[in-house]
C-alpha cells in the first residue's frame, strides 16, 4: 500500500479482555488486587533483603533486583490496564504505546537475564563453594546486574523502533490490553518478515541465553547433589533451588509460547490470556514463590512483623 493512502493515526484503541461492562467491573477488581498484591510484596521483599544483613549475599541481592525488576515489569501493563476497565474508549497515544512497548520489554529482557545470573550463582554456590567468594562477590553481582539491564535496554530498543517503523493504514485497533509486539505486527499493513525475524533471533539470543545457562548450572547442580551421600545434605540443598526452578519454568514456558510461534498462527483470545499471566500474574507469584518455600524470609518476615507489632 502506498504511503501517501495511509490513515495518519495519532492514537490506537485497545480491545482489552472483554466488553462486557459487568465482566470488566469484576476483572477490575481482581486485577487490582493482584496488582496491589505484587507491589506489595515485591517492595515487601526488596525491604526485607535491604533490612537484614542475613539476606546481603549474591543470591538475595539477585532476588531483591528481581522483586524491583517486577515490579516495574507489572507497573508497565496493569495501571493502564485498569484504568481501561472503568473507561468506554480505551485509547492509548502513539507515543506512549512505543514507551509501553519500550519497558515493558526491557524489564522482560532484564527478568529473564537475572533468572540466568540467579542460576549461575545457585551453580556456583553448590558446585564451587570455596570460589564462591570471589566469583560472586559484589562488583562481580553488580556488573552481572548492569549488563541485564543494558541488554534488556538495547534489545527492547530495537523491537520498538522496527515496530513503529511499520505502517499502520487499515486500523488503530489492537486486538489485545497493552502494546505488544505480536498483535502490531498483526496489525500493520508493511511487510512484517523481517520484524519476526528480528524478533525471533533476539529474543531467541536473550531467552536462549537464559535457559541454556539455566539448563547447565542444574545439570551440574543435579550431578554434585546425586553425588552427596547424606539424604540429609540432598535435600536441603536442592531446597535452594527449588523456589528458582519453579520461576524459572513458569516463566520461560509462558514467553516461548508467546514469542516463538509465525504471526500467521496467533489466536489473540489465547494470547491474552497466557499475556496476563506473564504480565500480571507472573510478578505476584514470584515473592511469593520465594518467600513461603524460603524458610530464612518466613522467619525474617515474622521476626519484621512481630518488632512493628511489638513497637506499636
Amino acid at each position: 500500500m502506498a504511503v501517501e493512502n495511509c490513515t495518519d493515526f495519532t492514537d490506537f484503541t485497545l480491545l482489552g479482555l472483554s466488553d462486557r461492562q459487568d465482566v470488566q467491573r469484576g476483572l477490575f477488581a481482581l486485577f487490582l488486587l493482584i496488582y496491589g498484591i505484587t507491589v506489595i510484596a515485591n517492595l515487601g521483599m526488596v525491604w526485607l533483603i535491604n533490612m537484614d544483613p542475613r539476606f546481603h549475599t549474591p543470591m538475595y541481592y539477585f532476588l531483591s533486583n528481581l522483586s524491583f525488576c517486577d515490579v516495574c515489569y507489572s507497573s508497565t501493563v496493569s495501571p493502564k490496564m485498569l484504568a481501561d476497565f472503568l473507561s468506554q474508549q480505551k485509547r492509548i497515544p502513539y507515543n506512549l504505546c512505543a514507551i509501553q512497548m519500550f519497558l515493558f520489554g526491557a524489564f522482560a529482557d532484564v527478568e529473564c537475564l537475572l533468572l540466568a545470573a540467579m542460576a549461575y550463582d545457585r551453580y556456583v554456590a553448590i558446585c564451587n563453594p570455596l570460589l564462591y567468594t570471589v566469583t560472586m562477590s559484589r562488583s562481580i553481582c553488580t556488573q552481572l546486574v548492569a549488563i541485564a539491564y543494558l541488554v534488556g535496554l538495547v534489545d527492547s530498543a530495537i523491537h520498538t523502533c522496527c515496530t513503529f517503523r511499520l505502517f499502520f493504514c487499515n486500523s488503530n485497533v489492537i486486538n489485545h490490553f497493552f502494546c505488544d509486539i505480536p498483535p502490531l505486527l498483526g496489525l500493520s499493513s508493511s511487510d512484517t518478515s523481517i520484524n519476526e525475524m528480528v524478533m525471533f533471533t533476539f529474543i531467541g539470543c536473550v531467552v536462549g541465553f537464559s535457559v541454556i545457562t539455566t539448563c547447565l548450572s542444574y545439570s551440574y547442580i543435579i550431578t554434585t547433589i546425586l553425588r552427596m551421600n547424606s539424604a540429609e545434605g540432598r535435600r536441603k540443598t536442592f531446597s535452594t533451588c527449588a523456589s528458582h526452578l519453579t520461576a524459572v519454568a513458569i516463566f520461560h514456558g509462558t514467553l516461548l509460547f508467546m514469542y516463538f510461534r509465525p504471526s500467521s498462527s496467533y489466536s489473540m483470545d489465547t494470547d491474552k490470556m497466557a499475556s496476563v499471566f506473564y504480565t500480571v500474574v507472573i510478578p505476584m507469584l514470584n515473592p511469593l514463590i520465594y518467600s513461603l518455600r524460603n524458610k530464612d524470609v518466613k522467619d525474617a518476615l515474622k521476626k519484621a512483623i512481630g518488632t512493628k507489632l511489638c513497637s506499636g
